[in-house]
């Protein structure tokens, strides 16, 4: 593939991920895609870790994945558990070209040749307050992912954590503008039930969020849907 096909490919990815509403759903492209167009790359998904150090497989394009996801979580190492949450990671793939010769894991590879993975690539997606997340990208065959594979998986992860961050933002806008709604319609109904100007039925309910330590928004939902103040 030739520099003007790649830039093409790439357009592609961002165009794809971008057009995802969800953050399921971009975490659900990117594995597919991963599979699709990284060179050596059969099987990918999507590791998330908490300080905790507890680990969750939101995405994944086999079983393979969420039980290798599960071993390194157990042993605490591998190459994706590491690129989740290693400082260095987000300028690092972790890269591991074969299973049977790679001393770094000593714990987890056994289990990962158990499943029949040859090789492995790990790319940092993202690093948000208490969880990590990474791309991981699993080959049946030794040395297999090479240095395409890491460009594109670069490629991927990087598009991946842009898209993620515009879903999220998306969803929390989303969710602001329909508390918003909400609480402008609990402020009417007050108003109107109990004849207060619309400042009164505000401080109205902003006491009540406060004495009874309820936020707003779910405060304003359950007047709206009683229909009055009572509790």
């Amino acid at each position: 593939m030739n520099d003007e096909d790649e830039t093409v490919l790439f357009a592609t990815i961002a165009r794809d991920l971008a057009s995802e509403t969800s953050e399921q759903g971009v975490l659900d492209a990117v594995v597919d895609m991963a599979v699709d167009l990284v060179p050596g790359c059969d099987d990918a998904g999507i590791m998330l870790l908490t300080k905790r150090q507890k680990v969750a497989t939101p995405a994944a394009t086999s079983q393979r994945v969420r039980d290798s996801d599960d071993a390194q979580a157990e042993f605490g190492e591998g190459p994706c558990y590491d690129a989740s949450h290693a400082q260095e990671a987000r300028n690092q793939a972790f890269h591991c070209p074969s299973t049977r010769t790679d001393t770094r894991w000593p714990r987890y590879l056994p289990r990962a040749r158990e499943l029949g993975v040859g090789g492995m690539l790990g790319f940092q997606l993202f690093n948000h307050q208490h969880t990590f997340g990474a791309l991981n990208l699993y080959s049946d065959r030794e040395h297999a992912l090479g240095v395409v594979s890491e460009s594109r998986g670069w490629v991927l992860a990087s598009h991946a954590a842009v898209a993620l961050t515009a879903a999220r933002t998306s969803r929390q806008l989303h969710a602001a503008l329909e508390n918003a709604r909400t609480i402008g319609q609990a402020v009417g109904m007050v108003r109107a039930r109990y004849d207060m100007s619309e400042e009164q039925a505000t401080s109205v309910l902003l006491r009540m969020s406060q004495e009874n330590n309820v936020k707003m928004s779910d405060l304003a939902e359950s007047v709206v849907t009683r229909g009055d103040l009572s509790g």
